[in-house]
This record gives structure tokens, sequence and C-alpha cells, in this order.
């Protein structure tokens, strides 16, 4: 029996994955591109803002804890940028920080690391 094809999405997101950690940004970059999309990464802050800038784009999947800045000031400077103002912001995290301490501090969603693959493309899916 074949595999089922993939369908495309409607929309293809251009996704910016902010982790220090390369094999969880390189993991999550395949993930983000075998749903159709388009992933950019950084693995600090100073490059996260830089690109976010830049690229403008429809997600940001942010590490809560990254060595050069909290996730949380970083999404707060996000957001401030313009044209990022209403970007989808998506916590990413191994820490103990809850899903409601997530969605309070300024995050659309929130994904617990490791992240599952299932997750991730819904997620995807619902913005695309």
């Amino acid at each position: 029996m074949a595999p089922a094809a993939k369908t495309a999405p409607k929309k293809v997101l251009r996704v910016l994955v902010i982790d220090d950690n390369l094999d969880q940004v390189h993991t999550l970059a395949y993930l983000i591109s075998d749903c159709g999309h388009h992933a950019d990464y950084a693995i600090n802050a100073t490059v996260a803002l830089d690109l976010a800038q830049r690229l403008k784009p429809d997600v940001i999947l942010l590490d809560l804890a990254l060595p050069d800045a909290s996730g949380v000031a970083l999404a707060r400077k996000l957001r401030a940028l313009p044209g990022l103002q209403t970007v989808y912001l998506v916590a990413i995290t191994g820490t103990r920080i809850s899903r409601e301490e997530a969605i309070a501090a300024g995050f659309n969603e929130y994904l617990r690391k490791p992240v599952q693959f299932a997750a991730l493309e819904a997620l995807l899916a619902t913005k695309a």
C-alpha cells in the first residue's frame, strides 16, 4: 500500500524558530518544511530580533530559556517591532512554566519539548 500523499497547505507560512539548541532548531526546521512551510532560525536573541524584523514571519516558535535573554522578555521585544504586533508567538519549553503562564506573558500558544510532530503540524494547519 502506497503512503498517503501529503496535501499542500493553503498558505505557505514563514516560521522563525528561536532556540539555542541546534539539534532542536534543525529538527523543527525539518518538520516545518515537511509540512510545506518555510523555516528560518536564530540561535540567540540578537539574531532573532534582526531576522524577525527583516522577514516578518507568520509564526515564531520561541524557546523560553535562551542563554542571552529570557524568552518572555524577547517575546515583548518582538511584539514591539513594527509589523510584528500580531505575529503568532508560540512558547516552546522544557522548563516548568505552565501553559497559563506563557499565555499570560503574551504567547498565543505553548508547546512542551520535545515538540511532537502532530502538535506542530496541527498548529501550523490552523495558521495556513
